[in-house]
């Protein structure tokens, strides 16, 4: 058993099967997690002979990293092995208050949107709530006396509202004392409009929302994110409001990125000054970060400067994002990994987990 993507709960029933008190995953989960111990026998606050029975029945074992990339402006990003055929990839982006980790929930991803390197890719597998974790552990042990972690995004590679039953035991690591201690207001995961998975997210574990929205009709939201054609904006907009009933936030983030000619005109601005009459929100603009046959380009400058203009004088809260790593390939939208794209599969996994 791999106990580096087991939750407290999970530890519990885990030291349960082996006759041992529940309190064992408290001090296990201290040992993986806050130290970044992977020997058993280190653990010196456990009974001898419980330290010799986990050397035999379990281990602790995060994804292998083969390659590690350091961005002219401090973002790195490691491409990390999760099996023989498929490696993902995580970002840190430091900054002068905080230190984000950008985390891939997949390998490839499903919903093929159309300005997405990973999309491009196919889908071959969602990852298990260890390899999730595991890029949180290596980063905190790879980063250590450097700037922490202190803020997780689920923004990497893959859809997490399609990986739930791997990625809340993540998000309820990612939180727990004895783990990462993280606020819910500091880790956010970002989904394309996925509304089930909204809704179980709401009930089980709720943190920071963003949403993928980058159109603001549907005609031009079908083309970029196809997610829409199953779940409409006007459906999107009332599952946002039913998330806000619990969400650590009072507003969810909506991720609007800037493409030249295509959604970045002053008409589309003022739709969507029109749609976030219906739901509270903040929008962040992000400038396209091209990537091999893509078919699209970044909106200038004075472009984006001038939509952005146009939601603020609405009284809505706009920021541009800064675009980070795009050197090595890890700003957004440019991950893209080592995926085997199994195409059938891809087709099975859409009709199963969208059409739903």
């Amino acid at each position: 058993m791999n106990l580096i993507g087991l939750d407290a709960a999970g530890l519990e029933r885990f030291f349960a099967e082996q006759d041992e008190k529940p309190f064992r995953a408290r001090q296990v989960l201290r040992w993986i997690h806050q130290r970044g111990e992977t020997d058993f026998g280190q653990m010196s606050d456990l009974a001898k002979a419980l330290r010799e029975k986990l050397a035999h029945v379990a281990r602790v074992d995060a994804p292998v990293i083969v390659g590690d990339t350091l961005a002219a402006d401090g973002t790195r990003k490691w491409l990390l092995k999760v099996d023989e055929r498929n490696a993902v990839e995580a970002v840190f982006i430091p900054e002068a208050n905080r230190g984000t980790l950008c985390v891939s929930s997949q390998a490839g991803c499903v919903l093929d949107c159309a300005f997405c390197a990973t999309g491009k890719q196919g889908f071959n597998r969602n990852l298990s709530t260890g390899e999730i974790i595991g890029q949180l552990w290596l980063a905190n042990r790879l980063l250590e006396g450097e700037r922490p972690v202190s803020n997780v995004v689920m923004m990497g590679m893959g859809e997490p509202l399609l990986n739930l039953d791997n990625v809340v035991p993540a998000l309820r690591l990612m939180l727990d004392d004895n783990a990462y201690g993280l606020s819910r207001r500091r880790v956010t995961v970002s989904t394309s409009g996925v509304i089930p998975g909204m809704d179980r997210l709401r009930d089980e574990c709720p943190v920071a929302l963003a949403v993928s929205l980058h159109a603001p009709n549907d005609a031009l939201r079908d083309r970029l994110v196809p997610v829409n054609k199953k779940f409409p904006l006007k459906d999107l907009i009332a599952a946002c409001n039913r998330y806000l009933e619990k969400a650590p936030r009072d507003f969810v983030t909506m991720e609007y990125v800037m493409l030249d000619g295509v959604n970045d005109a002053d008409e589309h601005a003022m739709e969507l000054v029109q749609l976030a009459k219906r739901v509270r929100c903040k929008f962040n603009l992000i400038p396209f970060n091209p990537f091999p046959a893509s078919e699209f380009g970044r909106s200038s400058p004075e472009r984006i400067r001038r939509f952005a203009e146009i939601l603020q004088r609405a009284d809505l809260t706009v920021t541009t994002r800064k675009t980070r790593g795009d050197d090595i390939a890890a700003a957004c939208g440019q991950l893209a990994g080592e995926v085997a794209d199994r195409t059938r599969r891809q087709a099975t996994y859409r009709l199963k987990e969208v059409r739903a």
